[in-house]
């Protein structure tokens, strides 16, 4: 005999639309507390929840909010982000700028990005709505959502869209597109994120931080980051970790234009985590002789000196302490150990595993 709960679960794929909505409601705490129940009979559950994600939206609200929690569950991720019907479905939904669950679905695509699978992602295909004015490869839609934000859906931010380009860009040939100028638009997709790195939402710039230190692996492409004619990376990431200090007149006239004469009620990012990640980037960058010359010139050194002195946190300051030995260096004494082996050690992509971006979104 099935259990009261079981026969929950098996209400979820009632013909009744009520009963669904009822059914799905009740069972979203489940979800987290006891996510083996939706496991039952070969993971038949989960198949009817995939299925619903089309259904009316206030049952769909409710069924996609129990994937986010279920997908915590590593059989159940695997499942999901490995079904390209199913994967190819959300991408659908999302990119409709009447969808009332595309936040929901920003997050659902995060936690999914944890899988291996969904690296594949790069060469899926599209047509795009018009309103998006947007070419059809997927990974180029999602991250003109991201940039047109609530002026495309009034429901939706697509803040969790920049975990999933986090996640994305663990993988080589994802950060090569990630630094490649596009055709349909002529702009190199990075720098479409790196102007949300000092934004209001604390999702959107840890994601954003968290892409870019993850792209910058891609060594070859560090003239790009440096050039002001391409990527030009280097104000906006320093900007974040600059706060309302003072600097000798002569070390501010060589700061770049957009760090000279700050106000005084300039503030460096409230998250450590993402100051942490934006100097770990510029570690990275440190690789080439151009890039470090380049940060020598503008005076990055001030600014990691005021941030080490200033930011009570001993990741933080692990950070700048050895950005500064590069920085202090004499070219001549420079070791043949690359920052991508030193920032590298914990994994490909350079994130950390309690990495607050690298967690699973529960709702």
């Amino acid at each position: 005999m099935p259990t009261e709960l079981e026969e929950l679960v098996g209400l979820v794929a009632d013909r009744n639309p009520q009963v669904r909505l009822i059914a799905a409601e009740h069972l979203v705490p489940y979800s987290i507390s006891q996510p083996n129940i939706f496991k039952a009979d070969n993971l038949k559950p989960i198949h009817n929840l995939k299925l619903l994600i089309k259904d009316l939206p206030n049952t769909a609200e409710h069924i996609i909010t129990i994937l986010i929690n279920l997908s915590a569950d590593s059989e159940i991720l695997a499942n999901l982000a490995s079904d390209d019907k199913f994967i190819s479905e959300v991408l659908r939904q999302i990119i409709v700028p009447t969808e009332p669950n595309a936040n929901l679905l920003s997050m659902l695509l995060a936690n999914l990005a944890k899988s291996d699978f969904l690296k594949t992602m790069l060469h899926k295909k599209q047509t795009p709505p018009e309103e998006l004015k947007s070419d059809d490869l997927v990974v180029n839609q999602l991250v003109d959502l991201f940039v047109k934000e609530a002026a495309y859906n009034k429901h939706a931010d697509f803040d969790h869209l920049s975990y999933l380009f986090a996640d994305l860009t663990k993988h080589a040939e994802i950060r090569h597109h990630f630094v490649r100028r596009q055709e349909y638009d002529g702009v190199i997709p990075i720098t479409k994120l790196k102007v949300f790195t000092e934004h209001k939402s604390n999702i959107r710039r840890k994601g954003v931080a968290s892409t870019i230190k993850n792209v910058a692996f891609d060594v070859p492409s560090h003239p790009l980051f440096i050039s002001e004619d391409d990527i030009d990376i280097l104000p906006y990431i320093l900007l974040p970790i600059t706060g309302n200090e003072e600097y000798d007149l002569e070390e501010a006239m060589a700061m770049l234009p957009d760090l000279q004469l700050l106000p005084p009620d300039k503030q460096r990012d409230s998250d450590p985590n993402i100051i942490q990640t934006h100097v770990e980037t510029l570690l990275l960058l440190s690789t080439t002789r151009e890039a470090r010359d380049r940060m020598r010139e503008v005076k990055v050194y001030p600014i990691i000196r005021e941030t080490h002195a200033r930011v009570q946190n001993e990741d933080v300051q692990d950070a700048c302490e050895r950005l500064v030995q590069v920085l202090m260096r004499d070219e001549a004494d420079e070791k043949p150990k690359s920052r991508v082996e030193e920032i590298g050690e914990v994994k490909e992509g350079g994130k950390d595993e309690d990495d607050d971006d690298d967690q699973i979104v529960e709702v």
